[in-house]
């Protein structure tokens, strides 16, 4: 049929009247497999069973095209399953609607109405229908019609390795790697009388990147997580006590706008070394380190009290004699984990005596993974990939830069992380002057929140931004959902494109 000649396309769900049109197209459909079609009662069967599995395609009021599928428990079948069992011996007893994995049993366009995409209309159905009813995975054994002209040449594996490589034309393998299935298992036996597939069958699945396993617990998993980011004005304070009643001030705020998460700065508390400025600057840090206990027990206090997942910036830390920059996440629900900064600048080694960390982990929090790295870390990206791997989807970046250079490194490192690791990165920086605390006279900063760079993003990159050198809080919502898109479907995949046969990223500890 030619385009012109389309005067409406339907996509519908099957019906028994559908059946004579549908038992003709399936004779026309396997012309070279003699008796393969369904009879009457076994599409009534599938129909009663699971009619959101069962649609049709219609031109100009005639059938084109048809997909059929059910739902079924996928552990309980070997790998090594045949067509003829995952039915249930063509009878559908298989199908159950508790079940996890959406298989498709039969889809096919009718040969005159081919070369108009149609087929790519009934997958778009079976994955959103997928993801409708929060099913695991589309699967299904595909056949390999071309095969048998290479049977004694290639085994079934090199024949799908040279498919991909578009060294061997396949119109169905090709068709459903193009819309994203990906072979799992090459099956022996698997649909009987596939002759132009020689017996072989391959297992291809489209994962469901939204599924969610289903919980008995109450929480649930945030989507859309909101970001809170303290850009923190560097001011005299007289004690720890008002310094505290400052960061309340700023986490009263984040939380009222119902954030998820609070960010600050780093060293965010050196205002409190002005009363140590007659001591030299190494020691005034050291003072400044008998804080951190109780700045973060408070904190601890504020995350349960204003129901906020607080990132608390960087403090300094004796353990054991040494000196080291670390910080803590304080989850709402009262659990702590602390992280180190791994690079320390040439002038906190050289001014402060300080040790870089070595602890490197992604943290579980209630809206999913989240990395934590320490101004200068930021500018490693071997860091955030290791993260990356381990899952992390946000990336905070809480820095001290006393000028605009020191400010530019950071910023641009912290937006390449979010491209080359598709994930979100918030930083959080300090503004203002400290007369009276040495080593720390200036800062410059503006916060933001960068993203990775494709359709579903900002074109810049930038999700949001402060006001440079001016205290201020920043609130950005972050989709989690798109950075399982961009996974998948980005116009660049760069973790999955990774040349891992050439090199390798681990850590050593």
């Amino acid at each position: 049929m030619n385009i012109e000649d389309i005067e409406n396309v339907e996509l519908k769900f099957l019906s028994l009247d559908d059946y004579q049109e549908l038992k003709d197209a399936m004779i026309s459909a396997y012309a070279n497999m003699p008796g393969s079609y369904w009879k009457e009662k076994q599409i009534k069967s599938l129909i009663d069973k699971f009619p959101e599995g069962q649609v049709v395609i219609k031109i100009n009021g005639q059938l084109a095209g048809v997909a059929l599928s059910i739902i079924v428990a996928f552990d309980r079948f070997d790998d090594e399953h045949t067509y003829e069992q995952i039915t249930g011996n063509y009878s559908f007893a298989t199908h159950d609607d508790e079940g996890d994995v959406l298989y498709g049993i039969e889809v096919f366009i009718k040969p005159q109405f081919r070369g108009l995409r149609l087929g790519r209309r009934l997958y778009d159905y079976r994955k959103e229908l997928c993801e409708k009813l929060n099913l695991k995975s589309i699967v299904f054994g595909g056949r390999m019609p071309n095969f048998h002209k290479y049977m004694g040449e290639l085994t079934p594996k090199e024949y799908i390795a040279k498919v991909r490589r578009k060294e061997i034309a396949d119109p169905v393998l090709n068709f459903q790697i193009s819309n994203d299935f990906h072979p799992v298992k090459v099956m022996k036996g698997y649909l009987e009388g596939d002759k132009d597939s020689s017996d072989f069958a391959i297992l291809m699945e489209w994962d469901n990147i939204y599924y969610q396993k289903p919980s008995k617990k109450a929480a649930t998993k945030k989507k859309v997580i909101r970001l809170g980011l303290i850009q923190w004005q560097m001011r005299p304070y007289r004690d720890l006590e008002e310094l505290l009643q400052q960061a309340e001030y700023f986490i009263d705020a984040v939380s009222g706008y119902r954030s998820d998460f609070a960010l600050f700065p780093e060293f965010f508390n050196a205002p409190l070394m002005a009363k140590d400025n007659h001591l030299s600057t190494s020691d005034a840090i050291r003072e400044l380190a008998r804080h951190t206990g109780d700045i973060v027990q408070k904190f601890s206090e504020f995350s349960i009290s204003y129901n906020i997942n607080i990132i608390t910036g960087s403090m300094p830390e004796m353990i054991d004699g040494r000196l080291y920059n670390v910080g803590y996440l304080c989850r709402r629900d009262g659990s702590m984990e602390r992280y180190e900064k791994l690079h320390v600048t040439p002038d906190e080694a050289k001014v402060w005596g300080m040790q870089g960390g070595t602890q490197l982990k992604a943290f579980d929090t209630d809206c999913g993974k989240i990395g934590v790295l320490i101004c200068y870390d930021s500018e490693f990206p071997e860091l955030s990939r290791l993260l990356a791997d381990e899952g992390m989807d946000i990336l905070f970046v809480p820095f001290l830069t006393d000028t605009q250079n020191g400010y530019s490194r950071v910023r641009h490192c912290a937006q390449a992380r979010a491209i080359e690791n598709e994930c979100y990165v918030a930083i959080a920086g300090s503004v203002g002057n400290l007369p009276n605390v040495q080593n720390m006279d200036i800062q410059f900063a503006q916060s933001m929140v960068f993203t990775p760079c494709d359709f579903s993003f900002p074109t810049n990159g930038v999700k949001a931004e402060a006001t440079p050198n001016t205290e201020m809080i920043l609130i950005a919502d972050v989709d989690i959902d798109l950075l399982r898109e961009l996974n998948q479907f980005g116009a660049v995949r760069n973790l999955k494109d990774r040349r891992k046969d050439i090199f390798e990223l681990k850590k050593k500890i």
